[in-house]
């Protein structure tokens, strides 16, 4: 059976993941609209219909535009732990009861064939997490929306197949941006902000000693950042450590406004 790991959207306008294995197929975050989100599924040939389940990292509106459409339209379950279910409540409208999945964090749930584990991460949200998600000996996972990549982080992240990492941001495109408030400059750089292209680098390094071989680079401003620059930036911190990028680690982009690369495990 495959193990597919496919990006619909990635980015700070709105982010959604599909994975799938078995006879399950799942959504992390639907932060686009449903409009947008059934397109995307079938571009990679997935009915929404057949969607069993919607896991949410935390209640910012670019994880959660599409959650409740999706939920009501399709009859799919939500899952999220307690303080995201309350943070999120008003803004994804009424759920059926059925349809609404408390999960705790740190703790695996099932989804059909799909085994979840839900971590833990720095970020300015009622109870963000980031999940890593298991089938069939193999496993892959979403971290983004972090401040920092902190230890229980790169614990969970150990040797996964394939993985999602933020690069949210360039520091000097984000410091000279005449759009950005003083404040919404330093929330972002905070340790409950978002992972710099620098930041991404150094976490993907540890992680590379775990034997990480796939990442996909994902949330990328569009404002603050350029996918060429975060690509230059990881390939220069690699490279000046002795990775050969495209052998010893294959980098790839997860775009902001379209399907990304779909890989399939077998």
């Amino acid at each position: 059976m495959r193990f597919t790991f496919c990006p619909l959207f990635s980015g700070s306008s709105g982010n959604a993941l599909f994975i799938g294995a078995g006879n399950t197929r799942i959504l992390i975050d639907a932060g686009m609209t449903g409009k947008a989100i059934e397109g995307a599924l079938r571009q990679i040939d997935v009915l929404p219909e057949t969607l069993n389940g919607i896991a949410v990292t935390h209640e910012h509106s670019d994880h959660i535009k599409g959650v409740g459409i999706i939920s009501r339209k399709y009859h799919v379950p939500i899952y999220a732990n307690e303080r995201t279910w309350n943070a999120m409540a008003r803004s994804i409208g009424e759920i059926h009861p059925g349809n609404r999945r408390i999960i705790e964090d740190e703790a695996d749930f099932y989804i059909g064939d799909l085994a979840l584990y839900p971590f833990s991460i720095p970020h300015d949200a009622a109870d963000p997490v980031g999940y890593r998600v298991f089938y069939g000996g193999h496993s892959v996972a979403t971290a983004t929306d972090m401040g920092y990549a902190r230890k229980n982080v790169l614990k969970t992240l150990s040797g996964v197949d394939v993985l999602l990492l933020e690069s949210n941001h360039d520091p000097e495109l984000l410091r000279i941006n005449p759009h950005y408030s003083l404040y919404l400059k330093q929330r972002i750089l905070s340790n409950h902000g978002h992972l710099s292209n620098q930041a991404s680098a150094e976490a993907l390094l540890q992680l590379l000693e775990t034997g990480v071989r796939e990442v996909l680079l994902g949330h990328l401003s569009g404002e603050n950042n350029t996918p060429e620059l975060a690509m230059q930036t990881h390939t220069e911190i690699l490279s000046n450590a002795g990775v050969r990028v495209g052998e010893d680690v294959h980098l790839g982009l997860a775009w902001r406004d379209r399907v990304s690369r779909k890989f399939e495990i077998e």
